[in-house]
């Protein structure tokens, strides 16, 4: 057999297959660094896109909240109207009964009795006033009593006054006026 040295045929084919193999290997790495970069622009552009949809959201739930408190602000305003219109209707419900009222005053008044002050908090009435004599205050309690729009006169103060004659009285007097019922026709 004859001598053949493959030696520098082989070192040939493997500086070959080197330079093949690092030619190889950065394909791959040029590859691997555009996908790398492809796939940043890709994500950075997503999560660019999201943050935009993020700021339309924000702004849209602003616009949304400054309705939702104007809203709340009409329906605050509303409600304080209705309110009104109830208090409107209640004093205009009651007028005829403060009329009813001064009406039985001035019937179960006897003469000889005059007011100086008249104050009511909710049923109860105070009176401040003065009389010709005691006898004058029994009757006005006895015709309060009887009359439908009071009921339990009481007598808190007595003191003597000369100023309507000797026999005066200056007197402090409360009553609690009866609620009216209104009659509804059918």
């Amino acid at each position: 057999m004859a001598n053949i040295n493959l030696l520098p045929w082989r070192d040939e084919y493997r500086l070959e297959k080197r330079k093949d193999f690092i030619v190889a290997v950065v394909i791959v790495l040029v590859i691997g660094l555009l996908g790398v970069l492809v796939w940043d622009r890709w994500v950075n552009g997503r999560i660019e896109w999201q943050n935009s949809r993020n700021e339309l959201l924000k702004n849209e739930i602003a616009v949304l909240d400054k309705k939702v408190k104007e809203i709340n602000e009409l329906k605050l305003r509303r409600q304080q109207m209705i309110e009104r219109m109830e208090v409107i209707l209640a004093l205009q419900g009651n007028r005829a009964g403060i009329v009813e009222i001064y009406d039985q005053f001035v019937r179960a008044t006897p003469s000889g009795v005059y007011f100086i002050k008249m104050t009511r908090k909710a049923d109860n009435i105070s009176l401040v006033g003065y009389a010709e004599s005691n006898s004058r205050i029994s009757v006005l309690m006895r015709q309060l009593d009887s009359a439908k729009a009071f009921r339990e006169p009481n007598l808190t103060k007595v003191l003597a006054d000369e100023m309507l004659g000797e026999q005066g009285s200056k007197f402090e007097l409360q009553v609690q006026v009866v609620p009216v019922v209104e009659d509804k026709e059918v």
